[in-house]
């Protein structure tokens, strides 16, 4: 195609932070005589929420280490430091910009990971006159028009049948058309605790010492975002293909074969098990779901690992990880703002802090502040599941979750919080509400040894937040979780209530409202 009269720049190419992979379909055609990549580190994404150092930097580390292959391998690029003179500070206002001086006959980009973006390119695109293009992103293992496909027709979506269908499709642990090993899950053998005896000696996932280009970053986050949340005194993880996959083998090799079973178990001073902590160099996309998922299939057909370990990572990326995605943007924009429980509190300041006396709480917040990461039960079962029952704006607990966490790209981020964690889509993605009690987290950990609170009381002076609020927010919301057929049981609980129990319940969750708010 011959460049229009006036255009300078035939096609710019536009990568996001998000969007790290050289086999990205934006690519496809890209000729470098006629055609320019760009990209931009800019302010704006790391305020829009308070964003934690890790997250800051690992986002600005990894888009580097991408310019540098691009530069490498030739390609025409405009890159816009954080730190460059004259930077507008919002993602608009720098492609505007480049677009005034360089009227690209079209922008090329794949789709954004944040229907906030993806609006925000659109309308810059429409002020500017500029045809916006917009390709699939193939780094998934199933497209946005496969979800909206199995989703048509269905009154409920379960992630289990999506994530059926995927494996079949792609053959991941699959025996000609029956599942590996017999079975298509092992949840129920996924869910041991550590025991008295704790986990023993786990193996310290690999270390990466940080090259020029990351030391760079981490003074200029220092810097620039001294006063935003965490630490970087910690910083330690992959920020290029080439690390993302020594940090896969890594796992392979001395976490996985133990994942499956303990995968929701935790422990003081244990901040990543036997977890993969791979879920940044995915969502950032340069390791691929597809090589993750061969190398563990590899692990399993090797004897490396059984198979209740495998699944259980297999379905973290081909079920819910695909799942989520597929919800998020079927539902957006409207999930973001939806309040199923209708819940208003404040988020308790000890979220940024971790300076509260439930030890649970403190022990996943300070390891959060300290790493960027806490494991999907401490999200889920601890910091979801207090706000949940809190009652704590679905929109705040979604800030949070985005602002302090490595992994955290919103299409992830958003559906995992407000409808598997907060329950405020009502019941899209999940069939209950995820509630417990304080006794939950005394058997899947030892965090309550050495809390001053007891899980087994719901009133008095030592009476478990958890227990209380849990009790309470059956209470407040029988009448809705009466049309839950999964909440019968924890409801038929509720009625063997002894008659003055409620009373003292709901004056105990709200005098600890009032101390939190």
């Amino acid at each position: 195609m011959k460049k229009k009269a006036g255009k300078s720049v035939r096609n710019l190419v536009v990568v996001l932070g998000d969007q790290l992979n050289l086999d990205s379909a934006v690519f496809d055609g890209f000729d470098p005589a006629l055609d320019r990549v760009w990209m931009a580190e800019v302010g704006e994404e790391a305020t829009h929420v308070w964003s934690h150092k890790a997250r800051i930097a690992i986002f600005l580390s990894a888009m580097r280490h991408f310019r540098d292959a691009l530069l490498k391998k030739g390609f025409p690029l405009e890159y816009r430091t954080l730190d460059d003179p004259g930077n507008k500070g919002s993602l608009t206002a720098e492609l505007g910009q480049t677009l005034a001086a360089a009227n690209p006959e079209r922008i090329i980009m794949v789709n954004p990971g944040e229907h906030r973006v993806a609006e925000a390119i659109r309308r810059e695109a429409c002020r500017r006159k500029t045809e916006l293009e917009v390709r699939p992103d193939r780094h998934f293992l199933s497209s946005r028009q496969d979800f909206a496909d199995h989703a048509a027709g269905r009154k409920q979506l379960r992630m289990e049948f999506f994530y059926r269908e995927l494996r079949k499709k792609t053959g991941i642990l699959m025996k000609e058309d029956k599942p590996a090993g017999g079975q298509w899950n092992y949840d129920e053998d996924n869910r041991e605790s550590f025991g008295a005896t704790g986990p023993g000696k786990i193996q310290k996932p690999i270390s990466f010492t940080p090259d020029r280009v990351t030391k760079e970053v981490l003074r200029l986050v220092s810097a620039r975002f001294a006063r935003h949340p965490g630490s970087l005194e910690n910083f330690n993880w992959p920020v290029t293909p080439a690390q993302a996959r020594r940090a896969l083998d890594d796992f392979v090799r001395n976490r996985l074969a133990r994942f499956g079973p303990f995968q929701d178990a935790m422990w003081t001073g244990m901040p990543f098990g036997y977890h993969s902590l791979l879920s940044p160099s995915l969502n950032l996309k340069y390791l691929s779901p597809h090589a993750a998922l061969t190398r563990a299939q590899k692990a399993y057909q090797d004897g490396e690992a059984e198979i209740g370990s495998v699944e259980g990572y297999v379905r973290q990326i081909l079920g819910w990880r695909e799942y989520v995605r597929g919800v998020y943007w079927l539902h957006m924009p409207g999930l973001a703002e939806r309040n199923e429980l209708k819940a208003t509190a404040p988020l308790p300041a000890f979220y940024w802090t971790a300076e509260t006396d439930m030890h649970c709480l403190r022990h996943a917040i300070a390891q959060t502040l300290e790493y960027g990461y806490a494991h999907h039960i401490q999200r889920l079962m601890v910091t979801g599941l207090f706000a949940l029952m809190l009652g704590v704006t679905p929109r705040e607990v979604h800030e949070w979750y985005l602002a302090v966490y490595v992994d955290a790209v919103e299409w992830v981020e958003l559906p995992n919080t407000l409808c598997m964690s907060q329950f405020a889509d009502g019941g899209i993605l999940a069939s209950k509400p995820y509630v417990a009690t304080g006794k939950y987290i005394q058997r899947m950990s030892n965090y309550c040894e050495e809390c001053r609170y007891d899980p087994g009381e719901s009133t008095g002076e030592r009476a478990c937040p958890f227990t209380t609020l849990y009790w309470d927010f059956l209470l407040r919301h029988k009448v809705r979780l009466d049309k839950i057929p999964r909440m019968g049981l924890q409801l038929r609980n509720l009625g063997r209530l002894s008659e003055d129990r409620p009373k003292g319940i709901r004056k105990q969750a709200n005098d600890l409202r009032k101390r939190l708010s």
